[in-house]
């Protein structure tokens, strides 16, 4: 019997659905201290829906976004917050991973945003040490070019825990960063450091479908967890999310089908990225088991 792991779905616009406050350009991180309830009850969703990895909710707590407006002095806390709040959703819910969260410095889907390389792997080295205590595994996601992938994967596995890769890619297409770059191309800067999965997120599943097949030529274990928004061409930078909107022919069902056809392919890891709920998460994990598939936590 396969086995899978299977992982949470999007934090960042289930909180704003949920939250009563309006979006900002911080997303979800205010939230960590305003209504820390909704990410701790999130989290929990996620788990008994059958998530057995769950991502700590700090994506949008990054230095550089949080000076950006003016809230510099709330990095430590928000990292702290967002690992407490997901240690307590797995004690209440169920036994999960927890997975550390290295996010793109500035903002979603822009590679060309960026700092020198040494900048860019110093501040990551940061967002490592004040979760390193507190997380069971690594995630550098939504990484859209070569060399943010490079360095947060670099940051990271100087922690020791295992570290997972995850590239977003353009929507439309043959497959690449969303930098332009091949998949090849940006796996291959990573050589010589400690990969425990690469994976695709934050694109649109038909992206992930095409792509899947290069990913799995790289060898060892891959995995998918794709948005549902229509488009992500109208946020820019410093944007808020309220400028996206979910597509309307990814409701769990369809979301699950797309799914399973990456585990078929070869995939061991899958979940979801925005606009993918726990009822999403549920529906995928009724599909892997119809399947004969075993749902289980990283090893």
């Amino acid at each position: 019997m396969k086995t899978v792991i299977l992982t949470d779905g999007g934090m960042g616009q289930e909180l704003v659905r949920r939250s009563k406050s309006e979006p900002t350009p911080l997303w979800s991180a205010r939230v960590l201290i305003d209504e820390p309830d909704l990410v701790r009850d999130l989290h929990a969703e996620f788990i008994r829906a059958g998530a057995r990895v769950i991502t700590i909710n700090t994506y949008s707590a990054t230095p550089e976004r949080l000076a950006r407006e003016g809230a510099e002095d709330l990095f430590k806390p928000l990292q702290k917050r967002g690992i407490e709040l997901a240690r307590q959703a797995a004690e209440q819910a169920g036994e999960a991973t927890i997975a550390g969260c290295l996010s793109p410095l500035f903002g979603s889907y822009a590679p060309a945003l960026t700092i020198s390389y040494q900048e860019t792997l110093d501040t990551y080295r940061r967002i490592v040490s004040e979760q390193a205590d507190g997380v069971d595994l690594f995630l550098c996601e939504t990484m859209a070019s070569t060399d943010e992938a490079r360095a947060a994967v670099t940051a990271a596995s100087e922690s020791g825990k295992p570290v997972w890769v995850s590239w977003t890619l353009a929507d439309h297409g043959a497959p690449r960063l969303r930098s332009g770059e091949a998949i090849a191309t940006a796996s291959g800067a990573l050589d010589g450091l400690p990969l425990a999965a690469r994976l695709i997120n934050c694109c649109r599943p038909e992206a992930v479908s095409a792509a899947l097949p290069e990913l799995i030529a790289l060898g060892g274990p891959v995995g998918a967890y794709a948005n549902g928004f229509t488009s992500v061409e109208a946020l820019k930078h410093g944007g808020t999310v309220e400028v996206l909107h979910a597509r309307h022919d990814l409701d769990p069902a369809a979301y699950a089908d797309q799914a399973i056809g990456w585990v078929e392919a070869g995939a061991s890891i899958v979940g979801g990225c925005c606009e993918v709920s726990p009822t999403h998460i549920a529906a995928l994990r009724d599909r892997l088991e119809q399947a004969g598939y075993q749902i289980s936590g990283v090893q």
